[in-house]
């Protein structure tokens, strides 16, 4: 049994399907299943079952994965610590981001961080939140950018600044003629929200007191995958939405017929923070990257120490 078989193994695992396993791991689909094959021999174990439809992971087979990923971690572990030692500030360090922060985030920070850690290099994701905690987990990514709070033990995370809420209406929209927007106004609105699976909608539905989604009549048929999608609608003058403040700076500011206000209301904001292992050994790098991200953030958000 060697480390290499552990990552043929787990890469099966994760695709479900011996070929696309293979070409992950960069060998022929015979040499992959030779190994495996091998090792489950060794083992006296069957970590898989193989039909030509579908390949599944047999109970004991899950058991040995588990490992197999402590194992790689601490492998893992072992040359991040090597190399933390000459320099934490160098290599590969990879981050995911959801895409509500992603597009608006990153273009204020790459050039900082490459200015202030030339020797660091910035692998960067863009996920939805659920999509970024298993990767994380799994050890796919060393950290994420997120808007919720992760109730996981084996995680930690650095707190980076609270990010308001802006309402985008169309021009057209009665809201124009208001000086002030109440909470009583957003619960009564026509809620424009993206698709199911953004930490984002369920934000803007607690902010404006939806309980759900509306399941009749317009407004349930109109699900947007992105942002920009979504804005795209209100200036059509589809509905409202609510807008996270970073991505005001956007270019849909310009000639799109949506008015963008900010909201004077307690909870109209998201925290966002650096979720990661605590297991990670270059904690210098993270704690790197989330100074730079504070000391270049605009003034329509809330830094945090």
């Amino acid at each position: 049994m060697n480390l290499r078989d552990l990552k043929y193994i787990l890469a099966v695992a994760e695709t479900r399907h011996f070929g696309r396993a293979a070409e992950r791991c960069f060998v022929s689909q015979p040499t992959l299943s030779g190994q495996i094959k091998k090792l489950e021999d060794e083992l006296d174990v069957v970590i898989f079952e193989r039909t030509n439809r579908s390949v599944e992971i047999t109970p004991v087979g899950e058991l040995i994965l588990n490992h197999a990923r402590l194992a790689l971690e601490q492998a893992e572990a072992i040359e991040q610590a090597a190399r933390a030692h000459q320099d934490p500030l160098a290599g590969p360090l990879r981050v995911g981001a959801i895409p509500t922060l992603s597009p608006y985030l990153m273009p204020l920070v790459l050039v900082p961080l490459k200015r202030t850690c030339p020797k660091l290099k910035l692998v960067l994701s863009e996920e939805i939140t659920d999509s970024l905690v298993g990767r994380l987990a799994h050890h796919e990514i060393d950290a994420a950018l997120l808007a919720t709070e992760v109730d996981e033990t084996d995680f930690d995370s650095m707190t980076l600044f609270d990010e308001p809420f802006w309402l985008a209406h169309p021009m057209n929209h009665p809201f124009n003629e208001r000086d002030e927007i109440t909470a009583r106004d957003l619960k009564e609105v026509d809620l424009l929200l993206l698709a199911d699976g953004h930490c984002l909608t369920h934000q803007v539905m607690e902010v404006c007191r939806v309980a759900e989604r509306p399941t009749q009549g317009e407004m349930a048929d109109l699900r947007a995958a992105s942002l920009e999608t979504l804005l795209q609608l209100v200036g059509a003058g589809f509905g409202c939405t609510l807008v996270p403040a970073l991505a005001i700076r956007g270019g849909w500011m310009t000639d799109s017929g949506i008015i963008a206000r900010r909201l004077d209301l307690p909870d109209a904001y998201r925290r966002i923070s650096l979720v990661y292992r605590r297991s990670f050994p270059r904690r210098r790098a993270l704690e790197a990257l989330a100074e730079v991200v504070r000391e270049h953030l605009p003034n329509t958000v809330k830094r945090l120490s």
